[in-house]
Formats: structure tokens, sequence, C-alpha cells
């Protein structure tokens, strides 16, 4: 996973102004459907209808990553309304709170402002709350430092039933998104959870995958609908160590019943794949690979390359060189810098 902060204020039905580090940028259309242009050029955004996620994608842009891959970094709010909170305090609000809320608030707005190091500093004068080392958990993250973020998120979470409560009286819905894959965007919300999956984010990052792994399984043991959990684990398990048959088996157990019911269920088919082509089984994994394509509707394109990708290599391994071929060639002629395509194919 990876994750980022921003803020979104709503300026009119539709159009919406995205605060980030990286440049102020616009959204335009209705919930669920939205094109974005700003410093990172234009973004197509659609929801995944019944799972609260969505997807983005980015016209024209090159493939070369398989959405099931380790990233370096990536965009971390909420699915649903996107308006945040009004945390411009006046004089009359300063006047009754305490010092420390006061503290917090600061601490929120530089956070979504992108002043990290003055987010961290008000922050450290807000007071023993869980919501406080919640947000610097977060604010730790977006700087680069997972283990001082392990730490705060630690913190917060040895008192989960109060995580959320400092943030929920002042309106804040979001923290952040984490990318559960490279186009399966998760919301965050002010809850144990969300904490929790910023934590796996921290672990993951300073090498700790069997924390992270010992997390989300016990996340899963109650919320074992949870797609995001799931797709996030699974991807832990056939990504950081993909020889152990352990862990593929874990996949496949865990991945047990799947369907193909929107694109997060579809990138949960191609890690159970992975693990099938693990164990050297590659007829379950075409079977497999063969039903994750079979709905195209809603699942981003990079998604879709991915998991013929996949299959064109057990294809391979399957003396089916033919069906490889087609396989090739489609991905190739959807985007040309995919991967080695071009050199499978003998162009280079």
């Amino acid at each position: 996973m990876a994750f980022r902060f921003f803020r979104r204020v709503r300026l009119a039905p539709g159009l919406t102004l995205n605060l980030s580090k990286s440049g102020p940028s616009l959204s335009i259309g209705p919930r669920g459907a939205k094109i974005t242009v700003g410093p990172r050029g234009t973004r197509l955004t659609a929801g995944i209808p019944g799972t609260g996620l969505f997807y983005t994608v980015t016209p024209g842009r090159g493939g070369g990553r398989r959405p099931g891959g380790r990233r370096e970094g990536g965009d971390a709010g909420r699915v649903g309304d996107p308006a945040g909170p009004d945390l411009d305090l006046g004089l009359f609000e300063r006047l009754v709170m305490s010092d420390e809320e006061e503290a917090f608030v600061d601490g929120l707005k530089a956070l979504s402002g992108g002043d990290v190091e003055s987010a961290l500093g008000f922050l450290e004068r807000a007071g023993d709350h869980p919501d406080v080392y919640c947000v610097a958990g977060i604010a730790h993250l977006q700087c680069g430092d997972p283990a001082a973020a392990a730490t705060a998120l630690e913190r917060a979470l040895s008192d989960p039933a109060r995580v959320g409560e400092r943030l929920a009286r002042m309106g804040v819905g979001t923290l952040g998104f984490l990318m559960v894959t490279e186009e399966i965007v998760a919301p965050l919300w002010p809850d144990a959870v969300s904490a929790s999956l910023a934590l796996v984010e921290a672990y993951q990052s300073t090498g700790r995958w069997d924390m992270a792994a010992g997390l989300l399984e016990s996340l899963l043991g109650e919320l074992a609908d949870d797609p995001v959990l799931l797709l996030s684990l699974v991807e832990i398990y056939t990504d950081t160590v993909p020889e152990d048959e352990g862990f593929l088996r874990r996949v496949l157990e865990l991945t047990t019943g799947v369907d193909n019911e929107s694109a997060v269920h579809a990138a949960l088919l191609l890690h159970r794949a992975r693990a099938f082509i693990g164990l050297g089984l590659h007829e379950a994994a075409l079977e497999t690979l063969t039903a994750a394509l079979r709905r195209k509707a809603g699942r981003p394109p990079e998604l879709l390359r991915a998991i013929r990708y996949e299959r064109a290599g057990v294809y391979e391994k399957l003396g089916r060189r033919k069906s490889a071929q087609r396989d090739l060639e489609r991905i190739y002629a959807d985007d040309p810098g995919y991967e080695d395509v071009a050199a499978r194919l003998g162009l280079i």
C-alpha cells in the first residue's frame, strides 16, 4: 500500500478544489465519476459499485508496472462526500477551546496544507489522545518516517475505542487515501480500522512484513468480508514472499469463493492465480485468470492488462504458444511499452 494526505473543498455542486502537497487541482463531475485536472495531468476517477472503493486512471499513461507490485509512493479521504471540515477557527471558537484542542486543529490545518513539519510541531502540544497519535502517525508517513509513524499509530491503537472521537467532534470525515494496488484506492476513515491500515503501511515500509500480515489477519478475524483488508493481505503474501508455499496456500484459502464482482475482486483473482502459479498449478491458474477477464466493465485497463499478461505466461508454461501470442498482442495493441511484451513478441 501507499499513502498521501490531502483535503478537498467543495466549491459548487460537481466542482471540487483539491489541496495537496503536489499543488491544487480541480475535480469536475458527479459523485462516483469525476475528471480531475491538475499539476499531474488529467485523471479519470470512477467508483466501484457496492464496495465503497474507487479507482483512478491517467489517460495516455504508459503501463510498465503490474498493479499487484510493490510501489514506492502513491495517493492516500473517503469515497462519498469529499468535502473536508472547516478548520478555520474564529475568535470565539478559539476562546472556548482548550490549548490542546486548538493545537490539534492547527496541526490538521498544517497537514492538509502540506506543511508536515509544522503539523508535527502543533501535534506535540495537542495532548495525550489517540486521535493526536493517529494524525501524527499519518504525518510521519507523509514525511517519509515510517518508524516514527508506527510508534505513533501503535500508541493510538492502545485505546482503539477512542480513535476518531476528537476528529468526529471537529467534523473531520477522512484522513486520506491508501492505494491497495496501483488502481484500487481505499478511503481512510478516522477510526481504529483505518489507523490499523496506516500502521500496516508503516510496518511494510520498515520491512516488518510479518507484523503487517499479522495485523491484517487479526482485522480480518473481525471483518472477514472487507475486500480492502483481504486484498492488502494477499498482496503481502504473494508479492513479499512469493516462494513461501505456506503463504501461497493461505492466499488460496483466503480467496476461496471470490467471484468477479468488481475491480477489487478481479484483483483478488489475480493474486489467487499467482498463488496457483507459485505452487505449479497452472491449469487452475489459467481457469482463475480467464474468470477474472470475463467481466471488463468497471475494471481499470491496467488491471486487465496485468491479468492478461499473467495469463500469457501461463499459456506459455502449458505449451499453448498461439494463445499466449494472442494475449501478448492484445496487450501490445493497448500499451506497446508494457513490461517486456514487445521483446516477447520479437519486436525489439
